[in-house]
C-alpha cells in the first residue's frame, strides 16, 4: 500500500511541477505582449461570454459543422471532462482500495456515464486515427488541412489518449475482479464488467497485481499527458476557454477590432504603427497563437489557399507562435527583435494574398482572430517601411487625390442620376425632413459602368415602392476601406473623418448603401471616429419592402438564379437572409444554392483591396467561385455587392458565358421580374 502511494504521488507531484512551471512560462509571455481592450464590460459582457462559452466550448457549434470529425471531438472533450471523476476515484484508490466518491461514487448512473464516454472516446479515437490515414498530407499535398502539422506529435496524443482509457478500464475490471469496484456488481458499468469477464480466469491473485499496475499506469499516463500537453498544440485544451472568453462578441467579424491613434500630433520616435515585429502583437494575438489547434479549419476555407496561393491562415498563425516561443527570452526581458516579421518569418506574399473574407475566423473552433493580425502587419509595411505590391499605388494616389480608387474624381459621381425618370434629391446643405433614408452610393455604384446598373434598379426600386431618398453626389468620397484593407490606416482615417464631417453636416441618421464595404464600414468602423448612424444595406431595405408588400414583383421572369454572398455582407455582417427573400418573393425565380454558401460562402477575390492589385500566383479567386456558380445551370449569378459584380462578370466572360448567364444584384432581377413581357397564356 506505503509503495503505490510514494510511486503515484512522486510522478504525480514531479509531472505537476514541469507542467506548472510551463504554464507559468506561459501566462508570462502571453502577457508580454502590448494591451489589448479585451476587458469584462458589466453584466452584459458576462452574458455574452458565458452564451460564448455554452455554445463554442461545451456545445462545440463549429466543430460540429464538420459532422464525423466534429463528432469524434466533441465525444473526446466531454469523455475527458466527466471523466474527472475517475481521475478522483483513482487518486483515492491509492489510499484506500474501498473509495468511492462521497455521495455519488456508488450510483448506477455514474457508473453507466463513466464507461459509456470512456467506450465513446475509444470509438471516437478510432475514428481520428482512419481521418489521420485518409487525408495523410503526404499523399494530398495542399489539400490536406493537416497540412503542415506535426503529425509524429498527433499520432502521440492519440496513443497517450487511448492509454488513459485502456488503463482506466483494465484497473476497473480488476477491480471488479477482486471486490473492491465502487459499484459492486452494477451492470451499467458495461464496458468494465465485459472485461473483467475477460480477465476473471486469471483469478483474485493475478488480478490484484493487474489493479495496482494498471491504476499508477493510469495515474503515471495522466499525469504525463499534462506535461505532454502543456508542451504542444494540445494547449488548447486550457486556453480555448479563455481565448474564446476574451473574443469579441458577437464575432470577431466586420470592424477591425482596433482604431489606432492616428493624430501627428502624439507621433514620437518610439510610435510604431501595426505590428512589425513579434513583441508588437496584443497580448489577446498571442493567446491566439498559443492556442491554435492546427485542426486545418480555417485553411480548408481559405480561398487564397484554395487556388494555390502561399497563404495559409494555420501556417500563418503556427509561424507566429513559433517565434513568439523563439523570441520568449527577449520577450521576458523587454529586448527589442532585431529582424521585422516580414520577410524574416512571413513572406511578403503570404501577406498580401488576404482577401479579408473572414471565412478563416468563421471556421476557427478556438476563436483566432487572423483577419486582424495580418491588418496590423500590413499597416507596418505600409506606414513604416513603405512597402506593399506596387500596383496598390495608384490605388492609394488616387483615392488621396480623387477621392475614388479609379481615379475618376468627385464630378462624375453624379452622372448616373441622368438616366433616371424621376427626380433624385442631391443634398446640398441639410436633409429635408421628407427625405427619409440618405442613399450612399459608393465608388463603384456611381464610376463603374455594372456598378451603375445596380445602384439605378435599386434607385427605381425604392422610387416605386415610395420610398423617398436622396444622394450626396459630389459631396460623397470613398470610406477608406480599400485602404484600410490594405494597411493604409492614416489614409483611412483622413477620408473617414471627412466623410463624417459631411455626413454630420448634412444631418445623416438613416443610411442606406449598396457595396457592403460601405455599409460594413460605416456601420462597424465610423462609430469609433465619431460616425454614429443606422446603416442598412440595399438589400435589406428591399427585403424589408417586399415583406411589407410596399414592393411586389412582377411575372416577367422565369428562370433559375443562384446567389452568391457577398464576404462583407454575409460572412460580416451575417445579412444571409434578406437578400434571398428578395429572390424568393419573385414567382419566376427557381433558386438554386452553390455548394459553398452562406456562413462558408466562397469570396470573390475581391476583398482587402485585392481587386486593385494582380493576382499572379495560383488560379484567380473569382474564376474559382464562378466554375462552381456555372455547375448550378443557373441563367443569372445574383449577388448583392457591385465588386461581386465586377468580379463575377468577368469570369463569366472568360469562360465564354457571357451571352448565356448574367451577372445581376438582386435589384436587378427583381426589376427584371417586372420589365420582361410575359409569357402569353393558353386559352
Amino acid at each position: 500500500m506505503l509503495a503505490r502511494i510514494v510511486i503515484g504521488l512522486a510522478v504525480s507531484l514531479i509531472c505537476f511541477a514541469i507542467a506548472g512551471r510551463r504554464f507559468f512560462w506561459l501566462s508570462q509571455l502571453v502577457r508580454s505582449g502590448k494591451p489589448a481592450n479585451r476587458t469584462w464590460q458589466g453584466m452584459r459582457r458576462t452574458k455574452e461570454v458565458v452564451s460564448a462559452e455554452v455554445v463554442e466550448v461545451a456545445g462545440q457549434r463549429k466543430l460540429l459543422k464538420w459532422t464525423v470529425p466534429g463528432l469524434a471531438h466533441f465525444f473526446t472533450m466531454w469523455g475527458f471532462t466527466v471523466l474527472l471523476t475517475t481521475i478522483l476515484e483513482a487518486y483515492g484508490a491509492l489510499f484506500n482500495r474501498d473509495f468511492h466518491i462521497p455521495f455519488i461514487g456508488q450510483s448506477n448512473w455514474l457508473a453507466f456515464v463513466e464507461d459509456f464516454f470512456a467506450t465513446a472516446v475509444l470509438l471516437s479515437l478510432v475514428v481520428f486515427s482512419i481521418i489521420r490515414v485518409k487525408n495523410a498530407p503526404s499523399r494530398k499535398d495542399r489539400n490536406s488541412r493537416f497540412y503542415g502539422s506535426h503529425l509524429g506529435a498527433a499520432w502521440l496524443v492519440l496513443g497517450m489518449i487511448a492509454l488513459v482509457i485502456i488503463t482506466l478500464l483494465v484497473y476497473r475490471a480488476a477491480q471488479i475482479n477482486t471486490g473492491y469496484f465502487p459499484f459492486a456488481e452494477s451492470p451499467w458499468a458495461f464496458s468494465s464488467q465485459l472485461l473483467a469477464g475477460w480477465l476473471a480466469p486469471l483469478g483474485a491473485g493475478v488480478n490484484s497485481v493487474i489493479e495496482v499496475v494498471f491504476l499508477l499506469a493510469n495515474i503515471g499516463v495522466i499525469a504525463g499527458f499534462l506535461v505532454f500537453v502543456s508542451y504542444s498544440k494540445h494547449l488548447h485544451i486550457f486556453l480555448a476557454p479563455l481565448n474564446v472568453s476574451f473574443s469579441r462578441r458577437p464575432r470577431a467579424l466586420g470592424g477591425l477590432d482596433k482604431t489606432p491613434d492616428m493624430d501627428m500630433e502624439n507621433v514620437t520616435e518610439d510610435t510604431v504603427f501595426g505590428v512589425g515585429h513579434i513583441e508588437d502583437f496584443t497580448w489577446k494575438q498571442m493567446l491566439d497563437f498559443s492556442t491554435c489547434t492546427e485542426c486545418g479549419r480555417c485553411q480548408s476555407q481559405c480561398p487564397a489557399w484554395n487556388t494555390g496561393k502561399p497563404l495559409s491562415p494555420k501556417l500563418l498563425i503556427m509561424g507566429l507562435r513559433d517565434n513568439m516561443f523563439a523570441s520568449a527570452d527577449r520577450l521576458l526581458t523587454g529586448e527589442a527583435s532585431p529582424d521585422s516579421l516580414v520577410p524574416s518569418v512571413i513572406d511578403p506574399d503570404i501577406l498580401w494574398s488576404c482577401t479579408t473574407c473572414g471565412a478563416c475566423v468563421e471556421e476557427c473552433p478556438v476563436d483566432i482572430e487572423h483577419v486582424d493580425a495580418i491588418i496590423d502587419m500590413r499597416r507596418y509595411e505600409v506606414l513604416m517601411e513603405s512597402r506593399f505590391p506596387s500596383e496598390a499605388s495608384l490605388l492609394l494616389r488616387n483615392m488621396e487625390n480623387q477621392g475614388d480608387p479609379w481615379g475618376l474624381g468627385q464630378a462624375k459621381r453624379a452622372d448616373w442620376i441622368a438616366a433616371m425618370d424621376f427626380e433624385i434629391p442631391v443634398i446640398e446643405d441639410v436633409i429635408p425632413e421628407d427625405i427619409e433614408y440618405l442613399y450612399w452610393v459608393g465608388c463603384a455604384g456611381s464610376l463603374d459602368e455594372r456598378g451603375r446598373k445596380q445602384v439605378e434598379s435599386t434607385a427605381r426600386m425604392l422610387h416605386r415602392a415610395g420610398v423617398k431618398f436622396g444622394v450626396l453626389g459630389p459631396r460623397e468620397s470613398c470610406t477608406g476601406d480599400p485602404a484600410r484593407r490594405m494597411g493604409n490606416e492614416y489614409l483611412f482615417q483622413e477620408m473617414a473623418k471627412a466623410n463624417i464631417e459631411t455626413l454630420n453636416s448634412v444631418g445623416a441618421k438613416k443610411i442606406v448603401a449598396s457595396c457592403p464595404h460601405c455599409f460594413n464600414t460605416m456601420k462597424n468602423e465610423y462609430p469609433a471616429l465619431g460616425g454614429d448612424y443606422e446603416v442598412i444595406h440595399h438589400a435589406e431595405l428591399l427585403g424589408h419592402l417586399v415583406a411589407t408588400g410596399r414592393l411586389t414583383p412582377g411575372l416577367g421572369y422565369k428562370g433559375v438564379v443562384t446567389y452568391h454572398d457577398p464576404c462583407y455582407l454575409g460572412r460580416h455582417n451575417r445579412v444571409f437572409d434578406e437578400p434571398r427573400s428578395v429572390l424568393d418573393a419573385i414567382p419566376g425565380v427557381t433558386q438554386v444554392e452553390m455548394g459553398r454558401c452562406r456562413e462558408k460562402g466562397f469570396c470573390c477575390g475581391a476583398g482587402g483591396a485585392r481587386m486593385w492589385m494582380e493576382e499572379n500566383i495560383g488560379t484567380r479567386v473569382n474564376m474559382n467561385r464562378t466554375n462552381e456558380a456555372l455547375e448550378t445551370g443557373a441563367d443569372i449569378v445574383s449577388t448583392a455587392c457591385p465588386f461581386c459584380m465586377i468580379m463575377l462578370d468577368d469570369a463569366v466572360k472568360a469562360n465564354g458565358k457571357g451571352d448565356e448567364v448574367s451577372v445581376m444584384d438582386i435589384s436587378q432581377v427583381f426589376e427584371k421580374s417586372l420589365l420582361a413581357a410575359a409569357a402569353p397564356t393558353e386559352q
